[in-house]
Order: structure tokens, then sequence, then C-alpha cells
């Protein structure tokens, strides 16, 4: 299947490394334009780099996705560059792992207001500017996190959960636009965020051994479901959240 998103712009949140720099690159190796976002503006300037030698148009917007202003500001940028944004991925996340009891009110806000409160921002300040030209497509990266518990993460699983519920309803509410809106679910995947916990062999093991497939995901493979929600060969799917996690959530 062939995939061509030549003269389409898309913005993708967290996307300095991980999952959301593999996202950025599927997307512009179909011919996408990219907007860059990240809270880290070297990340994103060395992604710029790579995208640029490539051919890729490409716009860095470094910012919080938490604080609405920010947010409000690198969507004018985004539409003052390219016109347009025709998808956008809510990819930016952060996670505190602690006991419950432990958690402080800031530990609590900065995952909330990242994770969640992030989608929110950006997608209404996005779907704003889809609703008129009637077309859009919203992806939120949320989590297998987001429909089983793995203590002890309580704000990140609540985020991720939220942002699997918020999917469903933005999606039956911006449906009239000919807006869709998805969420994907990665599993356990290579990143520098979970490398802490691969490296400790237990952890691996113990993790490995929940998973039918028997590895770990890599960044590319979330990126391929991405990127085949952000074409039009998924214009009939809206409202669904997709698990990319090796079988895990089967169990």
């Amino acid at each position: 299947m062939q995939i061509d998103l030549t003269g389409e712009v898309a913005l993708v949140t967290g996307s300095g490394r991980g999952i959301g720099k593999a996202i950025a690159v599927a997307l512009a190796g179909s011919g996408a334009s990219i907007v860059l976002n990240d809270i880290n503006p070297d990340t994103i300037s060395s992604v710029k780099d790579q995208l640029t030698s490539l051919g890729t148009k490409t716009l860095a917007l470094r910012g919080d996705v938490s604080n609405r202003a920010e947010v409000e500001e690198m969507s004018k940028a985004a539409t003052a560059e390219f016109g347009h944004v025709d998808i956008l991925v809510n990819n930016a996340g952060v996670v505190v792992r602690k006991p419950m009891e432990e958690y402080t009110e800031d530990d609590w806000d900065r995952v909330i207001d990242t994770n969640l409160k992030g989608v929110f921002n950006f997608s209404q300040a996005i779907g704003r500017t889809m609703i008129p030209r009637r077309s859009g497509r919203i992806i939120n990266i949320a989590s297998i996190m987001g429909e089983v518990a793995l203590p002890p993460r309580a704000s990140y699983v609540t985020s991720k959960g939220g942002i699997i519920a918020f999917t469903k309803n933005l999606a039956a509410e911006w449906a009239r636009y000919n807006i869709t809106v998805n969420s994907v679910s990665p599993g356990w995947t290579n990143t520098e965020m979970t490398g802490k916990y691969f490296a400790q062999e237990e952890v691996r093991k113990f993790l490995l051994e929940r998973v039918p497939l028997g590895r770990f995901a890599e960044p590319t493979d979330i990126a391929d479901l991405v990127l085949f929600l952000a074409s039009e060969h998924s214009s009939y799917i809206t409202g669904q959240n997709i698990f990319v996690d090796g079988g895990w959530t089967i169990q």
C-alpha cells in the first residue's frame, strides 16, 4: 500500500526523540511537510537538520504543550508558515514513577498537564483551523497503560486513559466536519524513556514474558500505524484506540 502525503502538513508534538521522532520521519518520508515540537530546542534542531537534509520542508517550534499561550503561538506559527495543518499527532508525554502515597501535587499536575491537557490544547487550537476546511486527521498517542494498570504510575495511567476517552468523544463531536480522531496505544517500546528499565535484566525478562510476540516494539512500529491513520486509507476509521503492543493486552 502506497501512502502519499505530498502537499499535506503534519504537526507532531514531542518529536525531538523516540516515538515522536520516528513518526515525524515516517510522515516526511511519505511527502508531508513537518512541524516539529519539543520542549527541548536542541533535540528538535537536530531532527530538523535531518529532515531538511532529505528535502523536507520543516519548521521547528520549541514549546510546552501544557502551556495554553505557547500552544496558541505555535499553532499560529505553523499556519503562518504553511497555511494549514492537515495532520496533528499529539505525542508529547512525561511519566512520574513512584508509589501513590508519595506523589506530590506537582508530580500529578506535571503529568496530567503534559499528557492530557496538552492533547486538549493542541487539538482545540489546530482543530479550529481544520473545521473551516472540513478536513483533518488527529492522532493521539495513548498507551497500553490507558487500558491496564502497571503500578506505580498513577498519574501516567490516568492521563493515558483520559486520552482514550477524549479521543472517542472528540471523534463523535467532529465527525460532521470530516475530521477523524483516533488514538494509538503502544506497548513497551525501545526508546530513551524505557532504556533504563530494559537495562535491568530482571525487569526486561519480566516484561518480555508478557509479550506474546516475544519482543519490544521499535518506534517505527508505532510510526507505521500513525502513517496509515494519517492517510486517506483510513478515512472511514474514527474514534478508535488501536493497540501496538505485541499482544500484551489480549492476555
